[in-house]
């Protein structure tokens, strides 16, 4: 049993270089961008229901460093773009004038200066890889939340590095609130509520050691942190934000779990229990040699269903697999059947969508559940 996958729009991408980094579809219906980043600017197009661009509303961010030192965020009004640097946090707008920073130690492992500019580190062969951290915006678009290397003290880097988690005033850059996000990141990304400005989701990646998944609440005073047990990497939020979908860090559970980490219901899979071994897998292998696992993709195409994928462990067998899960009582995996095959992990969108790269990763591809095959 399988599901056809119907395409129902395909949005080109904004920026021809081949040097700039694949299109995205970012933000929840009704306040979606098309958004795209090279290592000078972040090209940001609105788009309407239909995922049509908007005439005329495209906006361009310059870019104060470099797309392989660090990460960024536009706001959901495309107001202003949040770097988030090896150095500091940055908001710019379409000028490309600073409109605040927020300076912080250096995401360099054993680098200890406090830089006051960009160029005090681009040409060093030392920082060429350095980890990072990330930034969000609330749901409103009027806080930033960021995980940052610190902590600072009246401007100098203090003995024991540690990693912080701040909330700040997307208007000003004030900081309004900051906690120790006890990690040690390789990366991270920040998965915003979907309605209430005052929540957030942190997946921090500690490359081998680990995966700590953190909430966050804030109260217009105290920024509290809850530490979810075990090793998780957070997908995505539920249309109401009451559930998360993870994926465990050695990649073989997927679960649907409240904010505090607890696993809702029985929706919890193995991936080797859940998903049947590949049609093209060599009739000779055993489980052991090919296991399946799940990707570190994916999320919640509405409600009470998932989009999920097994690509990485598909990759040695063949044709990519996603699957459509359904987490009301029935519980179902069924297969996606696309009309040819694909070549990227889905990303969800809400609304009963998701989407997927194109194989020259200069378009995204819009999907639909489009009815059963037998």
């Amino acid at each position: 049993m399988s599901v056809r996958a119907r395409l129902r729009t395909t949005v080109p991408a904004l920026l021809p270089s081949p040097e700039a980094g694949p299109p995205e579809i970012t933000g929840p219906p009704g306040r979606r961008l098309l958004v795209q980043r090279s290592d000078d600017e972040i090209v940001a197009q609105p788009l309407d229901d239909a995922f049509a661009p908007r005439a005329g509303a495209c906006v361009r961010f310059p870019a104060p460093w470099p797309r392989r030192r660090g990460t960024s965020e536009v706001a959901p009004d495309a107001a202003l773009a949040v770097f988030a640097g090896v150095h500091a946090v940055r908001a710019v707008d379409p000028s490309g004038a600073t409109l605040w920073e927020v300076r912080h130690g250096c995401w360099y492992g054993r680098c200890e200066e406090i830089h006051d500019t960009y160029e005090s580190y681009a040409d060093r062969r030392d920082h060429r890889y350095p980890e990072s951290g990330s930034v969000g915006f609330s749901a409103d678009g009027r806080l930033v939340w960021a995980h940052v290397r610190g902590p600072l003290t009246e401007g100098v880097l203090s003995p024991g590095t540690a990693d912080e988690w701040l909330v700040i005033d997307a208007g000003d850059g004030r900081v309004l609130a900051r906690a120790d996000a006890e990690a040690a990141a390789v990366g991270s990304i920040h998965v915003p509520h979907p309605t209430d400005p005052w929540q957030m989701g942190l997946s921090i990646g500690e490359g081998q050691d680990g995966a700590p998944l953190r909430w966050g609440r804030w109260d217009g005073k105290e920024l509290t942190v809850d530490c979810l047990e075990g090793d998780l990497c957070l997908l995505s939020l539920s249309p109401a934000g009451d559930r998360l979908m993870t994926v465990s860090h050695d990649q073989d559970s997927l679960a649907v779990r409240d904010s505090r980490g607890v696993v809702v219901g029985a929706l919890d899979w193995n991936a080797d229990a859940a998903i049947p071994r590949h049609p093209e897998a060599p009739a000779e292998s055993d489980e052991d040699e090919l296991p399946v696992s799940w990707d570190w993709a994916g999320g919640f195409v509405d409600g009470t269903t998932l989009i999920a994928s097994t690509t990485e462990s598909d990759e040695d067998c063949g044709q990519y697999r996603h699957w459509l899960v359904d987490t009301t009582a029935a519980h179902g995996f069924v297969a996606v059947d696309y009309p040819s095959p694909v070549s990227c992990e889905p990303t969800a969108l809400g609304g009963g969508f998701w989407s997927t790269l194109s194989s020259s990763r200069d378009a995204v591809h819009v999907w639909g559940p489009g009815g059963p095959e037998g």
